[in-house]
């Protein structure tokens, strides 16, 4: 297990960068809702929202991000999140309740647009 420092705003509102920490761990039985540390065709990493698993392909999008996903490969997952630490706290990133609002956000595409604009301007 290892913890770092997040970075970026892809995963708003759940995880703040450069303010909230997550605990990784090595991957297994990877589902959609799960939060991953993955490399992505572009030569980078990211730490984004499993969308779907398909036989070895496996499509991921931030929380944060209106439009675009990455995709990889199994193998391509390096750590999942386990818990998001906060300065308010910690979250643990399997329960039941946060995959409930994960699945909620997901829902939320076609508006989260206007969402974010509100949560930004309010919180950042």
């Amino acid at each position: 297990k290892v913890t770092i420092m997040t970075k970026g705003v892809s995963m708003l509102p759940f995880i703040r960068g450069e303010r909230d920490s997550v605990l990784l761990q090595r991957p297994e039985n990877l589902a959609p809702g799960m939060i991953v540390l993955a490399y992505v065709e572009n030569r980078r990493y990211v730490l984004h929202r499993i969308m779907s698993v398909e036989g070895d392909k496996v499509t991921l999008m931030g929380d944060g991000n209106i439009a675009g996903v990455e995709r990889c490969r199994i193998e391509d997952v390096k750590a999942v999140a386990v818990r998001i630490i906060t300065p308010k706290g910690e979250i643990d990133c399997m329960s039941r309740k946060h995959l409930r609002r994960a699945a909620i956000w997901k829902s939320l595409l076609p508006v989260r647009r206007w969402i974010l604009a509100i949560y930004r301007r309010l919180f950042i």
